[in-house]
């Protein structure tokens, strides 16, 4: 993902850089990243941005391949624990690893037809397996490749010291934090939370800051956003769901770090760092801005360097995920529609979708209710549900933040000090403001 600013941005505290040589890799590598995420282009009939063109094109032409291509990364990633030794590393880790095996035998009866009927009923695994396993196995690594682009050469650094007086005053976090939450928002939530886990144990967060970091800006990337919005068919409308998303997001933690539990968590800094915490920016900011982006584009690797070690974040990730789709995934869609589990925990959000007017208030509150498990399972509940709900879901799945599938065991697994019944909480209160929040904003522009 590129280097990180991880220290304040003193403009006299910077590197002398000597001159603009390689510069150009600013303009032209960013623009790249940005054109594949963000600009929107017609081909045949299909307006979407490249990255869902590419997905498209693989699809229609390699078909036949994609199923194996997709249980040849679920094998891997089922593995990958325990020949790597993490599977030990925590209890949640044992438990995760089990539903990653889980995944691999559902993976296995669901491509070579063998398994109980209720199984390959249209909704529940085919359902799964060939509107996100697949589209997820194509889009996170492709997806990779054109992130190398967009955030290892200097962007986000220049963007980051720009928006440093805004992210204490609106979110009580340094003013480095602005390229967590860009990173993390255009890039991983996983390679954000290692971001976020080594920043903290440096010293230069407190727990307090790396904890509002963690569960308000490590949500789910531009390519998971892509999956959601080609899931609910709202590809159209590509542009306006990423920004609105993004700014609900941010709303939600504005006032999320403002309630129990973000806002007792202590501003104590790691047991075994020095406090470092971010001096205040000094001088011209957009020349600070841009010597930090001078001194990234100076240390960033060679272009092929740099996307042979995204790819491999990209498949990493992917091999993480794609098992615990299957896995808690299924589960979730098992639970949803044999049991009253999630109804029940819909009757939490049903006040506010009855209270807000949305269309099929129970039908939103449940579909709420299932990110909890996946973020991918409220889109799939809601996909053929009218526009306003599928738009306010879309929102819903990536501002909530928090779920079991993948984030959970991410966060855990760091030092940051966030317990999962502390988690649950933040969980249920960002579901509540992204509904409060994005529900006028649907209505007013739909």
């Amino acid at each position: 993902m590129g280097k990180m600013v991880t220290k304040g941005v003193k403009e006299n505290d910077l590197p002398k850089v000597k001159s603009n040589t390689g510069m150009w890799k600013f303009f032209v590598y960013s623009f790249i990243g940005a054109f594949m995420f963000f600009v929107p282009v017609t081909i045949g009939e299909k307006n979407s941005i490249m990255l869902d063109h590419i997905v498209t094109f693989l699809r229609a032409n390699v078909s036949g391949v994609l199923p194996y291509y997709a249980l040849a990364i679920i094998a891997a990633g089922a593995v990958y624990p325990f020949a790597s030794g993490t599977w030990k590393k925590s209890g949640v880790d044992k438990v995760f690893s089990i539903f990653k095996v889980v995944g691999l035998l559902v993976g296995v009866m669901i491509v070579f037809s063998i398994g109980p009927a209720w199984l390959f009923d249209p909704d529940m695994g085919p359902f799964l397996f060939n509107a996100l396993v697949i589209p997820v196995g194509l889009l996170v690594p492709i997806g990779a490749v054109f992130l190398a682009l967009l955030v290892g050469y200097g962007l986000l650094e220049f963007i980051g010291v720009l928006l440093q007086p805004i992210m204490r005053p609106l979110f009580k976090t340094p003013g480095r934090s602005a390229i967590d939450a860009a990173a993390s928002f255009v890039g991983s939530y996983s390679l954000g939370l290692l971001i976020t886990n080594r920043v903290y144990k440096e010293g230069k967060y407190s727990a307090k800051e790396a904890a509002i970091i963690a569960t308000g800006f490590s949500t789910v990337s531009a390519t998971f956003m892509v999956v959601v919005a080609s899931t609910l068919d709202i590809m159209d409308m590509w542009l306006t769901y990423f920004w609105v998303t993004l700014v609900v997001t941010f709303l939600v933690t504005m006032v999320t770090v403002r309630i129990w539990p973000l806002s007792k968590i202590k501003d104590d800094y790691h047991p075994d760092a020095t406090p470092q915490p971010e001096q205040k920016a000094e001088g011209n900011r957009f020349t600070a801005a841009w010597k930090e982006a001078k001194e990234t584009v100076g240390q960033a690797p060679r272009l092929a360097d740099n996307v042979v070690q995204n790819l491999k974040d990209g498949f990493l990730m992917t091999m993480a995920i794609l098992p615990t789709i299957l896995s808690i995934g299924l589960l979730g869609l098992v639970l949803a529609e044999f049991t009253p589990v999630f109804d029940w925990i819909g009757y939490l959000f049903y006040p506010f979708t009855w209270a807000l007017q949305l269309p099929e208030p129970m039908l939103v509150a449940k579909a709420s209710a299932l990110g909890i498990a996946e973020m991918f399972l409220p889109a799939l509940f809601v996909a053929e549900a009218a526009l306003l709900v599928k738009f306010v879901i879309a929102v819903v799945s990536v501002s909530s933040i928090i779920f079991f599938s993948a984030l959970v065991p991410c966060i855990v697994a760091t030092d940051i000090p966030l317990s999962i019944p502390k988690l649950v909480v933040i969980w249920i209160q960002r579901v509540i403001l992204t509904l409060v929040f994005v529900t006028p904003i649907a209505y007013l522009i739909l």
